[in-house]
């Protein structure tokens, strides 16, 4: 095989259709538009939701809550989770950069850790929120948590 004989894979072309070519192609006159109306001529769309007339689902479904523009979400990560890092990488600190090679959060994530599980370890624990339950057991091992 080389670049004089490549060609695409068999049936993934298809041949476009010629339109308004003349009565004799079976597609001349409307040229498969059908007759009169706006979707017969050049530069037709209808607008986003519309219904045909119908009141549109976003006219007729009332307006409810609302999204708090100053919310910070965070990625929650338990202890159990911080604990086998540890474990599987030999580690005493715990940092971003850790928490990202390890693949669990994103650079530009927030990151909260929450107390579910058992931490076994003295660890220096560095994240941007600590739930009480997560301070009470890294601090009971002699660690610390670090809010960045």
């Amino acid at each position: 095989m080389d670049l004089s004989n490549l060609k695409p894979a068999k049936g993934s072309v298809r041949r476009s259709k010629r339109l308004g070519r003349g009565q004799g192609s079976g597609k001349g006159g409307t040229s498969t538009r059908g007759h009169k109306g706006a979707k017969q001529h050049s530069g037709y769309k209808k607008k986003i939701g519309f219904e045909g007339g119908q009141m549109p689902l976003q006219r007729r479904v009332p307006k409810f809550g609302f999204k708090n523009v100053n919310r910070k979400e965070y990625k929650a990560i338990n202890l159990s989770v911080l604990q086998r890092v540890a474990e599987t990488r030999n580690l005493d600190k715990i940092d971003l950069h850790v928490l990202i090679s390890a693949g669990l959060i994103s650079k530009n994530a927030l990151v909260k850790i929450l107390g579910k599980g058992i931490l076994e370890k003295k660890l220096e624990v560095h994240a941007h929120a600590f739930s009480k339950s997560a301070i009470a057991a890294i601090e009971a091992k002699e660690g610390t948590a670090v809010k960045l």
